[in-house]
């Protein structure tokens, strides 16, 4: 038995031990995911013991050094992990903007101190995290951003305003670029800060969809003040930070178009939905499509898992995350359109509780926002025909 082989053996029976059966259900909406932060009210018992026992583990965070709270796994004891969670059906213990994005960035370009500060807390789920990106005249040309950090010593003073901020108004801190040489060039003189959102002068506007919902919200910066200890790498220089933490979002995104741990297949969804018929699923024109859909989404999977291997040799994931963002949002958008079709008129019920309060012509409408934020897919576009497929 290989070592590996011994890790997969630990884990499964770590995970059959200690995964609670609440945590073993499909989600079924954001109320089955856990946010955690100062003020996330756990939706059950079950969640909350889930999160404990993984953050204990480090497991919140698997690949991350074990110094600063993470599990220390490998690449391959990282994959045995997903896979054994994928298995029982177990639900991700956390959905953290601070694991997905500003984690990593700290991790590579943060000093220690700031990495002491502020990645244990996110690998126990006590801070959740949103990021100030965008901008009223600077979303896909996100160089233009107008935000400004004044120099007054030690610390800066921040004026300006960030838009589509996701859960902004849930948030305990805000990772955020900001100009602080107004003088320089476009890329130049931006520096990626962080700050609490209870600091004076912070205050955020939700912004409905047409959805009927939405995590967006305004972000209004006046005279905050941020320590100088709280700039990401050096000042001036966070553009560089700013593109790495975007192929960490773009990844994130694009991860839309994937079936994670603890969510029913679309497959699944389908034989629920209309039924088989002689073990087949009973509609012929849904069946090929929803095996077309299976198919290019097993494909999906596999480059994604290709991406995530050569990034953790240190490749990094680079220009692959805009081809991954690009196929993912589409994906995802395919498995919407199926999944109305497949509910046919019940799918356009809004509101009641035989439809849960619309959840599918909501998240079809939802769905349209995944090829805009995070970088359009006409910017992915672009990015893969010039530095992938290296067209002029």
């Amino acid at each position: 038995m290989t070592d590996l082989d011994a890790f997969r053996l630990e884990t499964r029976a770590w995970l059959e031990a200690n995964c609670p059966p609440g945590m073993r259900a499909p989600v079924r909406g954001e109320q089955d995911q856990c946010w955690g932060g100062r003020n996330f009210q756990f939706s059950s018992d079950d969640q909350r013991i889930w999160l404990e026992r993984m953050a204990a583990r480090g497991w919140t965070a698997p690949d991350w050094p074990c110094e600063y709270g993470g599990g220390g796994l490998s690449q391959a004891e990282h994959k045995v992990l997903r896979e054994e969670m994928s298995r029982i059906q177990a639900r991700p213990p956390l959905s953290s903007f601070g694991v997905w994005m500003i984690g990593p960035a700290i991790l590579k370009f943060g000093s220690e101190p700031l990495k002491r500060q502020h990645l244990p807390p996110i690998v126990r789920g006590e801070i959740r995290w949103c990021q100030g990106y965008s901008e009223p005249g600077a979303g896909s040309d996100l160089a233009g951003l107008q935000t400004r950090a004044e120099d007054r010593g030690d610390h800066f003073i921040v004026n300006g305003q960030k838009v589509w901020t996701s859960y902004a108004d849930q948030a305990d801190w805000m990772f955020c670029l900001v100009r602080t040489d107004p003088d320089a060039r476009k890329q130049l003189g931006i520096s990626l800060v962080l700050f609490d959102m209870t600091t004076p002068g912070v205050s955020t506007r939700p912004i409905k969809l047409i959805s009927g919902n939405s995590p967006f919200c305004e972000t209004f910066l006046d005279d905050v003040c941020v320590e100088k200890d709280q700039v990401v790498g050096e000042i001036n220089q966070g553009w560089t930070i700013a593109k790495y933490l975007l192929t960490h979002e773009r990844e994130m995104i694009g991860g839309m178009g994937r079936t994670g741990a603890g969510q029913r297949t679309l497959p699944e969804f389908a034989v629920e939905a209309i039924g088989l018929d002689n073990g087949r699923l009973a509609d012929g024109m849904l069946r090929a499509e929803v095996a077309r859909w299976a198919l290019d989404a097993k494909a999906f999977e596999l480059t994604a898992e290709r991406v995530r291997d050569e990034a953790k040799t240190g490749q990094g994931v680079g220009h692959a995350s805009a081809m991954v963002k690009y196929y993912g949002t589409e994906l995802n958008k395919r498995r919407q359109e199926l999944m109305l079709a497949l509910r046919g008129s019940d799918a356009l019920v809004w509101e009641g509780a035989a439809s849960h309060e619309g959840a599918l012509p909501r998240m079809w409408l939802r769905s349209k926002a995944n090829s805009i934020e995070g970088g359009t897919s006409e910017i992915q576009l672009n990015v893969i025909a010039r530095n992938i497929l290296a067209l002029q």
